[in-house]
């Protein structure tokens, strides 16, 4: 007999039933003991009742083939080994079984389809992005129209707020120009992830282990970005007598820039496109410190100082990338934001995000 014949009765399945339909021969088997293979290793192993003993056999279906096509493989129903043995004739006229197929439904196999779902590039996404930006950017510019327009009329001469006032002004832009963003980017909450071990944007992804404490990046803000660009706009004000200029605008544009990418890293957790938006940040910021020097050398020195900060912050939010895969498939995730097909866009903007709370 044919060898794939011979590896039928050496299979060790107890049989309890066959029926049969033109050249297919189908026999169900349902073995308490267990007998399975996984998909997967392509292995199978068969433990017999009595005294315990175990039988163990390996097989290996990308190795044994015989002349007409390969060797059967096993996978995975539920718990139990309930299985479909479909025996397939060869060449008509043969008489002979020239090959083996063992297949049934996997619940493991399904439940690995439904996990790797098929995704597409969020356009959705992509639009809010855009239509944010260009929404901050108009609502600052007429902030600052207003601005230059009230100014002269209220007071005697002056076409600018006292110098400690635009100070303080410019200082709360640095902090708080996302008010004027209409996305949800609420910054990282420090204070709930000590007191709930992790929060958006603290403890709730891979970090490498340089990653400096989480004191310190308030202070970083608070004491050290802040002040630079409050001066170094401060004198970018008082030297063209104005606020709607294009070097405190090119200021503000890497601030949008920002408040939208604070929304991709720790709002939407796509660190992926986290890597891509903070190139962005970080170009915007040297196009804005280029801006500035060429109005006030101080002032672009100042400002360009930022860059050291934006450097390190940008090799850790790439190394954060390479530490945390995608869980389904194990890879990177794209720079590019993706959605699983079928599913909304995990992009919102804030009054949605608002009127979704207030229904809870």
């Amino acid at each position: 007999m044919k060898f794939s014949v011979f590896i039928l009765f050496l299979l060790p399945i107890n049989l309890h039933g066959f029926t049969t339909n033109g050249n297919t021969i189908t026999t169900r088997s349902s073995n308490a003991a267990g007998t399975w293979m996984t998909p997967t290793s392509r292995h199978y192993h068969h433990h017999r009742g009595g005294n315990g003993s175990r039988q163990q056999q390996d097989y290996d279906s990308t190795k044994d083939t015989n002349r007409n096509g390969p060797v059967p493989t096993l996978a995975l129903a539920g718990q139990q080994s309930s299985f479909r043995q479909t025996f397939q004739r060869g060449r008509k006229g043969h008489g002979r079984y020239n090959g083996i197929h063992l297949g049934m439904t996997s619940s493991s196999r399904s439940a690995s389809s439904d996990t790797q779902k098929l995704q597409e590039l969020d356009t959705g996404a992509i639009a809010k992005y855009l239509i944010a930006l260009v929404t901050q950017m108009s609502l600052i510019s007429g902030f600052f129209y207003t601005l230059d327009t009230i100014l002269p009329m209220v007071t005697t001469g002056a076409d600018t707020l006292p110098t400690a006032i635009t100070w303080i002004m410019c200082y709360l832009f640095s902090l708080k120009s996302r008010v004027f963003n209409p996305l949800n980017n609420a910054r990282p909450d420090r204070q709930k992830a000590i007191e709930e071990g992790q929060s958006d944007g603290f403890k709730d992804r891979n970090q490498p282990s340089w990653t400096p404490p989480g004191v310190v990046f308030p202070i970083m803000w608070l004491l050290i970005i802040g002040p630079l660009r409050a001066t170094s706009s401060t004198l970018i004000v008082n030297s063209m007598h104005g606020y709607l200029t294009l070097p405190l605008m090119s200021l503000m544009l890497h601030l949008s820039c920002g408040d939208i990418w604070n929304t991709i890293n720790n709002t939407e957790k796509r660190y992926g496109t986290s890597v891509l938006g903070i190139v962005f940040v970080y170009i915007s910021a040297l196009h804005a410190a280029w801006r500035y020097s060429q109005v006030d050398p101080l002032a672009g020195k100042l400002l360009g100082a930022t860059a050291i900060w934006l450097t390190i912050a940008g090799t850790l939010i790439a190394e954060i990338w390479r530490l945390n895969p995608d869980e389904t498939t194990g890879e990177r995730e794209s720079l590019l934001p993706m959605k699983n097909v079928g599913e909304d866009s995990v992009t919102t903007f804030a009054w949605k995000k608002m009127m979704m709370t207030g229904k809870e």
